[in-house]
């Protein structure tokens, strides 16, 4: 076992996060070594604490928040109140970097904006996320990933000319901003220790979601046309074979070959004759694809496997969730966490995404009960037992 990474050791990180954008980036850093402090409103908490795709609670913990908040400390903080708000501007004190998503306006609203937070200290890195940006006409918008999926342009490519436009089977938005996100933070962080100046850094979930799509914008932009297949091909601007196909029992996905190559796998079929010619593998593609069908649902797909990979075409099994961590791929690279929760019990999560000679991203605390970790913050911060007794009288933590 490697020793705990400690990349970020040192670095403290206000988290005013919700949803999974937030969380998400403020995980990252954290597995990394970061000490990230989850600013949370007394009572309810974060919004993720309430909600669970598929009405997933384990016992009664939300796998929505246990999924993107490990290793953090939480502390309640009533905001809106002149001491909650004071504590606050404490900790922007000591912190090295604030991470917030709410809507644009918001943590200005709360006292708690860029242009406070760098008068109270100057070399802070102020990280924010939103649907649209700070400004522009759609700033007041919920910036959520079906709606920037719809608006980017994303799930429209997606699909074909009858299903539609197909929403993504993953937050792919929210999570490709989270990584963003945090990638400007640590860039920020670099360019401070070089030079002694904070910054604002800013991620757009449009913009993500183009960034997502840069092969096919860069095609649109350039003046092709594109538009969804007829058939089940991959996308709006690959040539066939590339694409998934059904088999006797199942699916299979084939990446780019020239349809000669297919075709003599296939024993050289006249009905494909006519399509060998590479020029038209785009532009007919809706035709070859239709050519192709047939062949492929004659055998499984472990015999196509098998036989592709025989003469070096690029395929794979289009694995269920299930057939995902049984693959020997998967289980070589072992993505899965499981760790003990006080009150959810053994759970199970993805791993940090990226491997470091330095050490292991691991889990240092499990995802935080509400309000864990406030007295302990308090006392940090100087505050006594009977000041942090007044304050939870009054509702301010």
């Amino acid at each position: 076992m490697s020793e705990p990474l400690q990349l970020l050791a040192g670095v403290r990180i206000l988290a005013f996060t919700q949803f999974l954008l937030g969380p998400a980036a403020c995980q990252y850093l954290a597995d990394m070594g970061a000490d990230v402090i989850k600013i949370e409103p007394p009572g309810r908490g974060a919004w993720e604490r309430s909600w669970a795709g598929a009405d997933t609670f384990l016992g009664g913990v939300s796998a929505f928040f246990l999924l993107a908040n490990r290793n953090s400390r939480s502390v309640t903080l009533n905001l809106k109140s002149p001491k909650g708000l004071e504590v606050a501007k404490k900790l922007v004190e000591t912190a090295d970097v604030i991470v917030e998503n709410f809507r644009p306006g918001v943590m200005d609203r709360l006292g708690l904006g860029y242009e406070v937070a760098k008068k109270i200290n100057p070399k802070i890195i102020y990280a924010a996320g939103s649907g649209y940006g700070s400004d522009g006409p759609y700033a007041h918008l919920p910036g959520q990933d079906l709606l920037i999926q719809a608006i980017s342009g994303l799930g429209a490519n997606t699909g074909t000319e009858s299903q539609g436009p197909t929403v993504s089977a993953a937050a792919v938005v929210d999570q490709h901003s989270a990584t963003l996100l945090a990638m400007g933070i640590l860039g920020a962080l670099v360019h401070r220790n070089r030079t002694g100046e904070g910054q604002r850094v800013e991620v757009v979930m449009v913009q993500a979601g183009l960034d997502l799509q840069s092969e096919p914008v860069v095609y649109h932009l350039n003046g092709k046309k594109m538009r969804r297949p007829k058939t089940p091909v991959a996308d709006t601007f690959h040539s066939v074979p590339y694409g998934f196909y059904k088999t006797s029992d199942g699916d299979l996905a084939i990446s780019m070959a020239p349809i000669k190559v297919i075709s003599e796998v296939l024993g050289n079929p006249k009905e494909l004759a006519q399509y060998e010619d590479p020029s038209i593998a785009f532009t007919k593609r809706d035709e070859i694809r239709a050519a192709l069908d047939p062949f492929f649902r004659k055998r499984t797909t472990n015999d196509w496997v098998e036989l592709l990979r025989a003469h070096d075409i690029w395929c794979q099994p289009v694995n269920t969730m299930e057939e995902t961590f049984d693959d020997v791929a998967v289980k070589h690279i072992a993505p899965v966490l499981e760790f003990d929760h006080p009150q959810a019990g053994k759970v199970k999560v993805l791993k940090h995404p990226v491997r470091y000679s330095s050490g292991e991203a691991t889990l240092r605390r499990p995802p935080p009960d509400l309000g864990e970790h406030t007295d302990e913050l308090l006392t940090e911060l100087g505050y006594t037992k009977d000041q942090i007794a007044e304050m939870r009288a009054g509702k301010d933590v």
